[in-house]
C-alpha cells in the first residue's frame, strides 16, 4: 500500500471499489488532493461529476488517500 496518492480533478467521476471489488460510492469533487465521495449517486449526480461539475455536500465522505490501493482509469481501488 502506498501513502503517496495525489488525487486531481481527474479523479472526478471514478467508483470507488472496496477491496472486494464492490462499488462503494463515487468521486464527485476533488479539493486540495482529497476525494469527496457520495455513497449513493444518482443518474444526474454520477453525470455531473464525470463532466467536473460535482459539488461535496453534507451527505458526501472525504476519502482518506492513505486507504487508497491504487488508482486505475475508472476507479479507486481501497486496500482492506
Amino acid at each position: 500500500m502506498q501513502d503517496d496518492h495525489t488525487l486531481t480533478e481527474t479523479d472526478e467521476g471514478k467508483e470507488v471499489v472496496n477491496a472486494d471489488g464492490d462499488m462503494i460510492g463515487r468521486v464527485v469533487k476533488v479539493e486540495h488532493g482529497k476525494a469527496h465521495v457520495d455513497p449513493d449517486p444518482g443518474l444526474t449526480d454520477t453525470i455531473r461529476s464525470k463532466l467536473g461539475w460535482g459539488d461535496a455536500d453534507q451527505e458526501d465522505y472525504v476519502l482518506n488517500t492513505s486507504s487508497i490501493e491504487r488508482v486505475s482509469d475508472d476507479e479507486i481501488h481501497l486496500s482492506r
